[in-house]
């Protein structure tokens, strides 16, 4: 038997696991996070990147206190991480301030130009409104405008997961597929873009800043003595290279061929289609490279995607909350055996799920529409929102298979939201395909495992891998009927709302750009 050490760094908690090649958990730790984060101001979150290393040890430390023969028996370690979280650093390697984390409200005021020649080129292909929100988006901006000093001593702007490396095995670096977020580096070869190219440029960060960029699949480090007595996990034991969150989720839920798509509900919800060759989700958005050599990863992205699901749990449903911790289970199941006695369709509301603005929509903002008399209530608000977000995938999945030149047979599906036979049902009923749940819920963890046997040549590729490794409990197929009441809404009212309100989100998104202006004096 071969097994392997995977750390899985989310945005709620961390899991520290072992996983044997033929996709058995033979341990497993979890430590949550309390709090994910803390908000100096409205809109802000931020953390110290230590307390994920420290919560990390505590969940190690249970697993080898539990299995310490077991955790001597692992042939590597890799970890995954949630995206678009950086770390600044002194010449030294310290923390100078505490991580802004990728849920962070917060935008730079842009008093850094890029030159005319480059926003003459972005207007003419028209991004130039997806350049200024990402870059209005991009901690490195906002802290050269408001945290000078702190900004002047940084010699290192790391991804979390770079500098969580460093902590574990002396390295600050990593592969590019865990370099995701607001940084000056090319997905398509995996190297940072120059200092003056004109995707390299938007950000404002020099690239002598970043990290070492590793290859997937690569021994990039050993765990040090410190990491060894911080963890009780094996020193010397190699450090493997995979990839982000997403890409090992899709790894870990099957999702390997060109015609399966893979539904991530997770606090950011998204699509993806891995391929060998490189396919641009959406026009001149990057796709991003695999957690595993020779593959990338088109994928669209809706932000702040199931995290809307808890945060309509918190606000306003009380009842279901207080029936949950009775049974004790967690409200949302309480609100998804609800959303069964709501229509398909929830009588006429449809949700567009923009609560946090996408990369190929800028202006875009959360919309509800299809109130009428005193038909719902707010199981219709929950489904809606449930029908919503699948809408969001069903478009970017669309896109991608167009720009692929693709069809999808089937879908897998993983993350928080995937826990709800409901949620996957209207899943299958909105996409109008089969959608497969994986037999693991811990797709990103078993994606990881996979990456390094993948590596370590105990398979082949990612399809050996996938035969001994993933099962699946279940599969939705969806309901004819309820596919066509879900294509008319989505062709007919969906799809036009926000060709139809953009104007409208423009008026607003600059009332509350004068707003914010005044509220910051």
């Amino acid at each position: 038997m071969s097994c392997v050490l995977c750390i899985d760094y989310g945005t709620q908690s961390v899991r520290v696991s072992v996983v044997n090649d033929k996709g058995e958990f033979l341990a497993f730790e979890q430590e949550k996070y309390n709090p994910p984060y803390f908000s100096i101001k409205p809109g802000y979150c931020e953390q110290n990147p230590d307390y994920y290393y420290e919560m990390m040890c505590k969940a190690a430390k249970r697993l080898v206190r539990k299995n310490k023969t077991l955790v001597n028996q692992c042939s590597s370690i890799s970890s995954t991480c949630f995206r678009d979280t950086y770390v600044l650093l002194d010449k030294d390697y310290k923390v100078i301030r505490p991580a802004i984390i990728w849920l962070d409200q917060r935008k730079a005021k842009l008093e850094k130009k890029i030159p005319f020649i480059y926003s003459a080129a972005f207007w003419i292909v028209g991004m130039s409104e997806t350049v200024r929100l990402n870059r209005k988006r991009t901690p490195a901006l906002w802290l050269q405008e408001n945290e000078k000093e702190n900004w002047q001593k940084a010699h290192y702007y790391a991804p979390l997961n770079s500098y969580l490396n460093y902590r574990l095995f002396g390295v600050l670096g990593d592969t590019a597929s865990n370099m995701i977020g607001h940084a000056p580096v090319c997905f398509k070869t995996g190297k940072p873009y120059s200092k003056n190219h004109i995707k390299g440029i938007i950000f404002g960060i020099d690239p002598k800043m970043l990290p070492k960029i590793y290859g997937v699949g690569g021994v990039i480090g050993h765990l040090t003595e410190t990491s060894h007595v911080d963890t009780g996990l094996p020193e010397g034991l190699q450090y493997i290279g995979t990839g982000n969150d997403k890409s090992c989720e899709g790894l870990g839920a099957g999702a390997i061929e060109s015609d399966a798509a893979h539904a991530s509900f997770g606090t950011s919800c998204s699509i993806s289609l891995a391929s060998k060759k490189y396919v641009e989700p959406v026009r001149f958005l990057p796709s991003y490279i695999s957690a595993y050599p020779g593959y990338y990863n088109s994928e669209v992205q809706i932000y702040r995607g199931a995290w809307m699901l808890n945060w309509f749990s918190k606000e306003f449903a009380k009842e279901e909350v207080t029936e949950a911790t009775i049974e004790k289970i967690a409200p949302e199941e309480v609100l998804n055996q609800k959303v069964l006695d709501i229509p398909p369709g929830s009588d006429g509301l449809v949700v567009q799920p923009y609560w946090g603005p996408q990369l190929d929509k800028p202006l875009g903002k959360g919309s509800m529409i299809g109130f009428y008399d005193d038909v719902h209530n707010k199981y219709h608000i929950y489904r809606a929102i449930i029908e919503g977000l699948c809408y969001a995938l069903k478009e970017g999945i669309l896109s991608i298979q167009k720009r692929a030149h693709v069809n999808c047979k089937y879908v897998t599906i993983s993350g928080g939201g995937s826990k709800s036979d409901a949620i996957c049902q209207i899943t299958a009923d909105i996409l109008g395909l089969p959608v497969y749940k994986p037999e693991h819920y811990e797709a990103s963890s078993l994606g990881c495992a996979m990456a390094q046997f993948i590596a370590l040549k105990v398979f082949n590729g990612p399809e050996d891998a996938k035969k001994a490794m993933v099962k699946y409990e279940k599969i939705f197929k969806p309901n004819k009927e309820d596919n066509k009441k879900y294509e008319y809404l989505y062709k007919k009212v969906y799809s036009t709302i926000y060709p139809k309100l953009k104007k409208t989100y423009t008026s607003l998104s600059d009332y509350l750009e004068e707003m914010h202006k005044v509220n910051n004096k």
